[in-house]
């Protein structure tokens, strides 16, 4: 998956990176972003990456500085803040060429306007707290989405997770191993995971059918239900079903399952030894060509382009 906009900031030197801390300094939601960045820029050397702290406040009253990728950072048990200075500190945000939130950070930027029509990962704790901009956003179930210039994170655990990705893309997979190795880190989850309980969280109550079907898709991936028999098996029709999908989720049922059955099929390229073509196989591709080709169309190269970066690290 190509990340153009985050990618272009590679050339800057030094890249300055900035971290406004929201929440509390000890939460893993913080040290989980701020501690790979900054071993990161040990590792580049002095005059590559420059990792810079604020608090909101400080950070809203400083509009001399310049920084090339933003972050605003707050943990779930901050959620219940709202710093009077939001706006503007999303403005602030915006004035790097790359900025998100992280955790709760999402959130306050969310409430601020500023995420409508990106693709954002919001902590599935705080979906109760965007009800009333839910509209507004396009609410995405993984650990972390970068679309675009814009960056969100659920936090906690999966902070690492994308800090470990955003020094893949600034300075290489080279780079990245190192930092992993000192963190004791042995993988690092990928764009497209999933909060585990997402889902659940977000629809299960109002939308169980939809669960019900997701289920059975994650269920049966080696062999794949058609759309048709999902429905049956979840007491829906057919044209209630795609309906759900569409509302709720954005896509196709038949779209969906192919998309999650491709993560599937990375993940498996990346943490296994299996050949490319059993894991197309276990993924319910029966022909490898066919295979290959949604692969690339999804995230932008080949299973053995996959298989070659994953033996390079």
């Amino acid at each position: 998956m190509q990340h153009a906009e985050l990618s272009s900031l590679a050339q800057e030197l030094p890249l300055r990176v900035l971290l406004v801390n929201a929440g509390e300094p000890d939460s893993l939601t913080w040290s989980g972003i701020v501690q790979p960045l900054r071993l990161a820029a040990k590792m580049v050397g002095p005059g590559r990456l420059i990792v810079d702290v604020r608090s909101p406040d400080k950070f809203a009253g400083d509009s001399q500085r310049h920084w090339h990728l933003v972050l605003l950072v707050a943990d779930e048990a901050e959620a219940g803040l709202r710093p009077a200075n939001m706006r503007l500190l999303a403005q602030r945000c915006r004035s790097a060429p790359c900025w998100g939130g992280v955790g709760a950070g999402v959130l306050w930027l969310a409430e601020a306007g500023v995420f409508q029509g990106a693709r954002t990962a919001l902590p599935w704790s705080l979906y109760p707290d965007a009800d009333p901009i839910a509209e507004q956003l396009m609410l995405s179930p993984h650990l972390y989405e970068i679309d675009g210039a814009r960056l969100s994170c659920c936090g906690g655990g999966a902070s690492i997770d994308f800090a470990l990705t955003l020094v893949d893309i600034l300075f290489g997979a080279t780079v990245q191993a190192q930092v992993k190795e000192v963190l004791c880190v042995d993988r690092v989850r990928g764009q497209e995971e999933r909060q585990r309980v997402a889902l659940q969280a977000r629809f299960g109550v109002l939308q169980p059918k939809l669960t019900e079907a997701v289920t059975l898709m994650e269920a049966n991936i080696e062999e794949p239900l058609s759309t048709d028999e999902i429905a049956q098996l979840a007491g829906i029709s057919r044209r209630q079903l795609e309906r759900l999908f569409k509302q709720y989720l954005g896509s196709l049922p038949s779209r969906y399952y192919l998309e999650l059955r491709l993560k599937r099929a990375r993940q498996l390229l990346r943490d296994t030894n299996h050949s490319i073509v059993q894991v197309g196989l276990m993924c319910g591709f029966s022909s490898g060509s066919h295979f290959s080709t949604a692969f690339g169309a999804l995230f932008g190269n080949t299973p053995r382009e996959e298989r070659q970066r994953k033996l390079a690290e």
